[in-house]
């Protein structure tokens, strides 16, 4: 049985998620070099430096708390104006909660969760793909960590999306650390309630 503890609240404080036994964790720097490509490219500070594993971590394990860590709440964040309620992470529907348990943790012979079949969940998958990617994965040139990667397409994908959601989310879902996601990118962020002046929209090309 999983012991649930509240989300973080209003004051937009990150906490750091344990995964719970058996479950992959990222933790030491062998492993979370494996959970993500941290190489920075060029201007970019990468995957590691952007908490992109913490994001990971927070996402495989979102039922881990109460409400789960899937939909932040709002309508503001609090960096432009407003109450920041984005840290108020929202309580799920019945059928919104069977999606994302069949998503993440996958159907586990569970008849309801099984309707169209039998899903294996992300969490199996990074597991079964993390351990596949060898221990020595972390000393290996760029090139070859690609190789492997790219061996198997399927985790290779799904491990982008996750990098990518990790980058450049907002920060209240424990990537994007300092924003510097979205300085990278030149991505203004959430602006509401102060909105645009006239100067940003005039400047656009």
């Amino acid at each position: 049985m999983t012991t649930r503890i509240p989300a973080g609240r209003g004051s937009g404080a990150r906490r750091r998620f344990r995964p719970r036994p058996g479950f992959p964790n990222f933790s030491t720097p062998a492993a979370r070099h494996r959970a993500g490509p941290t190489r920075p490219r060029r201007s970019h500070p990468g995957a590691a430096a952007l908490g992109v594993v913490d994001y990971i971590d927070g996402l495989l394990d979102a039922f881990a708390v109460d409400p789960p860590r899937i939909w932040a709440g709002g309508p503001y964040s609090g960096r432009a104006g407003g109450a920041g309620a984005f840290a108020e992470f929202m309580p799920l529907s019945p059928l919104e909660a069977l999606a994302w348990r069949t998503r993440i943790e996958g159907s586990r012979g569970i008849a309801e969760r099984e309707r169209m079949g039998p899903v294996v969940g992300w969490q199996r998958h990074f597991r079964s793909s993390l351990l596949a990617l060898g221990t020595d994965f972390v000393y290996l040139a760029p090139a070859e960590q690609d190789a492997r990667l790219d061996a198997d397409p399927g985790f290779r994908d799904l491990l982008y999306q996750h990098v990518v959601e990790g980058a450049y989310a907002a920060p209240e879902y424990s990537g994007n650390r300092d924003l510097r996601g979205w300085q990278a990118i030149e991505f203004p962020g959430d602006v509401q309630p102060r909105g645009y002046t006239d100067e940003e929209v005039e400047g656009r090309e």
